[in-house]
């Protein structure tokens, strides 16, 4: 996305800290994790020093960089330790069912009934209708997570649901966000027709993190 609006980023380290701090978190060697990716930021600072270019735009493409690696990373590295939780193949199926079912039901009923606009200036196709119908289609997806493959929730899965509803709808609005910044329409070409592949993502990127907080949560005062 930041390369659509000819950034001078480093991709290569970008992409190689970022895959880095997930195998390293996934490992558990959370130090060594948090010293690759300092280590490698600092890696990119030194290649920026080489960038013949406008000293002035330097600054901004180096935290460009890094916000990218820490968007995509860190939630992504939640996701390994959510799946390490008790239950945490569970967790992983409850977070995709839910905010699926989320972005599904929030596209269709804004589609058909949206009048209200959610957030114009931002994303001028979502609607407040479109929004309570994600919250809705969350719902929907706790009550099959419980009656399926997650029983051990129980009620408690309909507040998480929305919870997680929540965070995903933020998530997609933030990368909207970011698209309007940019000033670019998709966030990449990797899925012709369908956005980017952030496009595909956003959502959970938030979502993942919101979970792991759930699931944490209610180990430390017993609730599953």
């Amino acid at each position: 996305m930041a390369q659509g609006a000819s950034l001078a980023a480093a991709n290569l380290v970008a992409v190689v800290g970022g895959s880095l701090f997930v195998l390293l978190a996934g490992l558990q060697l959370y130090v060594w994790s948090l010293l690759a990716l300092t280590l490698l930021s600092f890696l990119l600072f030194s290649l920026f020093l080489f960038q013949r270019r406008d000293l002035r735009q330097i600054a901004h493409d180096c935290a460009v960089t890094l916000m990218g690696v820490v968007y995509l990373a860190f939630p992504l590295a939640l996701m390994v330790e959510l799946f390490r939780q008790p239950n945490g193949r569970q967790w992983i199926f409850f977070v995709l069912l839910t905010v699926m079912l989320s972005d599904t039901c929030a596209y269709f009923v804004g589609s058909r009934w949206g009048r209200k606009p959610l957030y114009p200036s931002v994303s001028p196709n979502k609607s407040v209708e479109g929004a309570v119908g994600g919250l809705l289609g969350a719902l929907v997806g706790g009550g099959v997570a419980v009656a399926t493959f997650f029983p051990s929730l129980g009620l408690l899965a309909l507040p998480v649901a929305l919870f997680l509803s929540v965070c995903g709808q933020v998530g997609d609005l933030f990368e909207s966000l970011l698209k309007r910044s940019f000033g670019v329409k998709d966030s990449g070409t990797m899925i012709p027709g369908h956005g980017g592949l952030l496009d595909r993502l956003d959502s959970l990127l938030f979502a993942f993190p919101g979970a792991l907080f759930c699931a944490l949560t209610g180990s430390a005062l017993g609730v599953w």
